[in-house]
């Protein structure tokens, strides 16, 4: 058995944020003020420097004049821009997806890449905030350097992962075992039967040498791109994901993915407290000597579940 975390790793760098993306979506900043939050609530993380990734990597996965053009601000990101700040992130964002899962192999538990999105980037093409596909360029890399054999995406994000699922077609990467709860649009009528049904989802990863999870913060509820959970429900699908991970032996690396509510001083509070949640979560499951916060989690998340056997969804 695999001993016990004393924190989760988490891939950051500040090189990672565009705070001059010009869109309306938080995505490109949102990295900084999650792990300042995280750090703010004592919740137990430990940051990690990595390597961004080089074009090389990348083209593993995507068409390389698409690489080396959108690199070279010659063709629009995922934001439709070519600001050169945006252009400047995108090898540390990917490259904190790959640092995560190479560490969550390392360790055989998981790890945490703080970054949003990716699963709209398409072979040679980006969109709804995502340019480069982190998760497959992430299996990729690992599957040749010999790591892994067979991965896992589960995507719990609003939205389909129709870029993840193209990559896959174009390159028959049949090794890769890939679920988007997007592509079957649930509403809030549907989220206590998914619920139910998550464990066995997440039990058909088990043949997985590692599993990539998108925490999608857009299926709340109150999303305007979004949604169909609550916010117990959310804590309880990422204490399932965790919780059945860990019992089959599958490491996880993990990525916060969409969420777009703005508070009534236009912060995003909102998904802030869901991502906190999240980390909530994986803490509860994977981290021995769990801090105050965590540990007061714990009754929440126990109670949230309880909750679910009586809860109606939302409408």
């Amino acid at each position: 058995m695999r001993p016990p975390l004393t924190a989760i790793p988490v891939f950051f760098l500040p090189e990672m944020v565009a705070l001059d993306a010009s869109t309306s979506s938080p995505s490109a900043a949102k990295p900084a003020q999650v792990v300042l939050d995280w750090q703010a609530q004592r919740l137990p993380i430990q940051l990690f420097d990595f390597e961004p990734v080089d074009a090389d990597t990348v083209a593993l996965a995507h068409d390389r004049v698409y690489v080396r053009e959108v690199l070279a601000g010659k063709t629009a990101n995922g934001f439709g821009n070519r600001k050169p700040q945006v252009t400047a992130s995108l090898p540390f964002t990917t490259g904190s997806m790959l640092a995560a899962a190479s560490a969550a192999l390392d360790n055989g538990l998981v790890a945490c890449a703080p970054v949003s999105g990716f699963h709209h980037a398409g072979y040679s093409s980006g969109g709804g905030f995502c340019t480069f596909n982190g998760l497959v360029v992430a299996a990729m890399a690992l599957k040749q350097e010999g790591r892994v054999s067979r991965v896992g995406i589960l995507d719990l994000d609003q939205h389909w992962g129709d870029g993840t699922h193209d990559i896959i077609r174009r390159l028959d990467l049949c090794w890769i075992l890939h679920h988007s709860a997007g592509r079957e649009a649930p509403d809030a009528s549907q989220s206590q039967r998914y619920l139910r049904e998550l464990p066995d989802l997440v039990s058909s990863f088990r043949a997985c040498d590692l599993l990539l999870y998108q925490a999608g913060a857009d299926a709340h509820v109150n999303d305007p791109l979004g949604g169909w959970m609550t916010s117990e429900q959310l804590a309880e699908r990422d204490r399932i994901v965790f919780t059945v991970a860990k019992e089959i032996g599958v490491p996880v690396s993990w990525n916060l993915a969409g969420g777009y509510q703005r508070d009534a001083q236009g912060g995003i509070e909102p998904v802030l407290a869901i991502h906190r949640r999240t980390m909530l979560a994986c803490a509860d499951v994977f981290v021995g000597c769990r801090s105050s916060q965590a540990e007061s989690s714990r009754a929440a998340l126990i109670a949230a579940a309880s909750s679910l056997r009586s809860e109606r969804p939302s409408s």
